[in-house]
C-alpha cells in the first residue's frame, strides 16, 4: 500500500516481528531490521529465528519501507557468501542495506546495482568529503555518525544535497559507534561483529598513579551515556536538512517500540506542521516588509511547540537509563552527558500504562480498510470485488446461483460472511450487493470467494510495492 509522500521519514528498530507489528501500528514510516547474519543486533528476536521475509510482507502491505541491517565488518572468507545470503530478501524486494564495511559496500553494489545502500553510522562520517565520496560509490543515504552538532549537520547537507539520516533518539556509544575495542578486549565480544557486551555500561574507577581514587564513591559510571532524546530538537534538525530520523532500538521490546514511535510520530508530525506554518509566516512578512527576511523577532523553530509531560514519562517508563540529553546538536561532549550515579535497582513501573501500549500498538495490528461489492444474480456465478484504495481485486466462484427452496439467502447473510475476515490483512469498511430477491447462496461459497478475493487484493497490493 503506497504511503503519502513525507519531507520527514520516522526509521524505528524491529529486533522481533512483534517489534516490526508494533512499529508499524504506531506511525513508524520505514523499519530496520537484521537478518541472521551480519548484523549488530547479534542477539536479536529477529537473528535467531529469519523474521526479516515476514517483516517485509507485513510492512510493504501497510506502505512502510524495510531496510535490512548489514553493519558488521566481514572477514575476507564471508564475503563470497553475501550475494546468495541477500537473494532471498531482494527477491522480497527489501527497499534497502544499511552497511559499515566499505568492501561489503562494493560487493552489494556489483550483485544488486538496484538496491538502495545506507552508509551505516558505524561508518562514522563527520564530514561532507567522505559523505561525498560514498555517494559517488552509489550510496543513496548517509547515516551520520551521532557526534555531529546542528551546524555540521547542516553543512554536509549543504555541501552535498545527500538524504541524511540522524539518531533521534536512544543508546549513545562513549566511542564512535560500532568503533570502540573495549568489549572485544575485555570479554572477546566485538562491537564491529554486532556482539557488543556493553562494557562501558559497567561501574569504574579512576584512579591516578599512586592508586588513589579520584572519583567519588557514589560517581562509578563514568563511561555510561545518557539516552538521546531530541524530542524538543526536531523542528531545529528538519531545518538543518536531516530526512530520516532513528530511533536507536538494540535489544530492546516490542513495547519500547511501540512508545517510542508513538511519540516520536506525534511530534515530528507537529513540527512538520510548525515549520510550515513559520516558513508560510517568515514569507509574508518577508512580502510585507518588501523583501526583508528578519521577520519574526525572536521566535525560534525550537520553540514553535511544546512537549507534554505525558510524552516525557512514557518514554521514561519504557526505558529509564538515569538521564537523557539532546548530544551534540549544540555542544561537545561533556560530564552532562553521562549518567554517573547507579540507577536504584528498585523502581515502580506503571504496568497498567505498558498494558495499555500493547493493547494499543502490539496486539491489535493495523489492518487496511475494504470496500467490498457483491454480484448475485439468480442462474449466474456469484462475483465478489475488494477495493482498497487506488488497488482492486475480484474474484467469481464456480457455484451457479438458485432460487431460494426455501430461506432465501438476505443481504445481511451475506455481509455477515464477507465481514468475517479473521486474521487477515483487511477489516470491512463498507458493502453493496447487487443481490436478486429469494436466491440462495451456499454458505461455502461466500467464503471460499472472502478468502479468494483477500489472497488476490493481498498479491495486487505487493505487486504494486515491488
Amino acid at each position: 500500500m503506497k504511503k503519502t509522500f513525507r519531507k520527514t521519514e520516522l526509521l524505528s528498530p524491529a529486533g522481533s516481528f512483534d517489534s516490526a507489528r508494533a512499529a508499524v501500528n504506531a506511525g513508524a514510516d520505514a523499519i530496520y531490521m537484521g537478518g541472521p547474519l551480519f548484523s549488530a543486533r547479534a542477539f536479536a528476536e529477529s537473528s535467531a529465528e529469519d523474521m526479516l521475509l515476514d517483516s517485509i510482507e507485513y510492512c510493504h502491505m501497510r506502505g512502510v519501507r524495510v531496510f535490512m541491517t548489514l553493519n558488521t565488518l566481514l572477514k575476507d572468507s564471508e564475503l563470497d557468501i553475501v550475494g546468495e545470503y541477500l537473494r532471498p530478501y531482494v527477491d522480497k524486494h527489501l527497499d534497502g542495506v544499511i552497511i559499515q564495511d566499505m568492501g561489503v559496500f562494493r560487493r552489494v553494489r556489483e550483485l544488486y546495482p538496484e538496491l538502495e545502500l545506507h552508509v551505516s553510522t558505524q561508518a562514522a562520517i563527520t564530514g561532507a568529503r567522505t559523505a561525498k565520496r560514498y555517494m559517488e560509490m552509489g550510496a543513496k543515504r548517509i547515516v551520520l555518525a551521532r557526534e555531529l552538532s546542528l551546524e555540521e549537520i547542516r553543512s554536509i547537507r549543504r555541501q552535498t544535497g545527500a538524504e541524511l539520516e540522524v539518531f533521534a533518539h536512544g543508546a549513545l556509544c562513549y566511542c564512535y559507534s560500532g568503533d570502540c575495542l573495549m568489549s572485544s578486549f575485555i570479554g572477546g565480544r566485538s562491537g564491529n561483529r554486532g556482539k557488543c557486551a556493553g562494557t562501558c555500561r559497567l561501574p569504574f574507577d579512576v584512579t591516578d598513579i599512586n592508586g588513589s581514587r579520584l572519583n567519588k564513591k557514589d560517581e562509578k559510571y563514568l563511561l555510561s551515556m545518557c539516552d538521546l532524546n531530541t524530542l524538543k530538537r526536531l523542528a531545529d534538525m528538519i531545518e538543518a536538512g536531516v530526512y530520516s530520523f532513528k530511533i536507536e532500538g538494540r535489544m530492546k521490546s516490542p513495547e519500547y517500540t511501540a512508545a517510542v514511535t508513538s511519540v516520536y510520530r506525534k511530534y515530528l508530525d507537529i513540527a512538520e506542521a510548525a515549520l510550515s506554518e513559520f516558513e508560510a509566516e517568515k514569507d509574508c512578512d518577508s512580502e510585507h516588509r518588501n523583501g526583508d527576511a528578519g521577520a519574526l523577532g525572536s521566535k525560534t523553530k525550537a520553540l514553535l511547540y511544546k512537549v507534554e509531560k505525558s510524552d516525557e514519562k512514557l518514554l521514561s517508563e519504557v526505558f529509564d537509563r538515569s538521564g537523557s540529553t539532546d548530544g551534540y546538536l549544540d555542544h561537545k561532549n561533556g560530564r552532562s552527558m553521562l549518567t554517573i550515579y547507579e540507577k536504584p535497582e528498585l523502581r515502580s513501573r506503571d504496568e497498567q500504562l505498558i498494558a495499555l501500549i500493547r493493547e494499543k500498538y502490539i496486539d491489535n495490528d493495523m489492518r487496511l480498510p475494504v470496500d467490498a461489492f457483491m454480484h448475485i444474480k439468480t442462474g449466474e456465478t456469484p462475483r465478489l470485488k475488494f477495493s482498497c484504495g487506488d488497488i482492486s481485486a475480484e474474484v467469481e466462484s464456480g457455484v451457479i446461483i438458485e432460487k431460494a427452496g426455501k430461506r432465501p439467502t438476505s443481504a445481511e447473510d451475506v455481509r455477515d460472511k464477507i465481514a468475517k475476515l479473521g486474521n487477515t490483512d483487511f477489516e470491512l469498511r463498507s458493502f453493496e450487493t447487487d443481490m436478486d430477491e429469494e436466491c440462495f447462496v451456499p454458505v461455502s461459497a461466500l467464503n471460499e470467494l472472502r478468502r479468494s478475493v483477500c489472497d488476490e487484493l493481498k498479491r495486487s497490493i505487493l505487486k504494486g510495492e515491488c
